[in-house]
């Protein structure tokens, strides 16, 4: 594709995913996005750092990221796809999704200030307005979360 078809180069900067995601300060939660297979498949990137406001109280001494922020932080990925791939075809972005359903989560390690999360996502199927994803987030090449991701779009009712 010529650089005049398409909209985003990667690596997408934190910029111009908050133009793709509702998600701000303290709750957006991913950094960068380093690769992406339109339709398919995103790798996204968040650095933890020490002034994330949960470490205030999660937990005193010893600073873990809440497990649910990780999801959180893979469902925002799964958003990122959705909408890159849709403005790639020429659309003004999908519509806004929420997080439906998480399944099968496992947590295999701590996440802690210093890491970099890197978040893998791959599109399982797309039915009507519901999305279902494949999730795992690795530190420094090592899995330390993984779950399955439904996403169904917002509905004006």
């Amino acid at each position: 594709m010529s650089d005049k078809t398409v909209p985003f180069h990667l690596p997408v900067n934190v910029e111009q995913i908050q133009n793709l995601l509702p998600h701000r300060y303290p709750f957006l939660l991913v950094d960068r996005v380093i690769e992406l297979v339109p339709d398919k498949s995103v790798v996204a990137l968040k650095n933890v750092t020490i002034n994330e406001p949960f470490f205030q109280g999660h937990f005193p001494g010893h600073p873990v990221m809440p497990g649910v922020l990780i999801v959180e932080a893979m469902a925002q990925t799964a958003g990122l796809l959705t909408q890159i791939s849709s403005r790639l075809k020429g659309d003004t972005g999908s519509p806004l999704f929420y997080l439906a359903k998480v399944d099968n989560a496992r947590f295999s390690a701590i996440v802690s200030p210093g890491d970099q999360l890197r978040m893998e996502v791959s599109l399982k199927r797309l039915l009507r307005s519901m999305g279902l994803f494949e999730a795992r987030a690795l530190v420094d090449g090592k899995e330390v979360a993984s779950c399955e991701l439904m996403c169904a779009a917002r509905s004006d009712k």
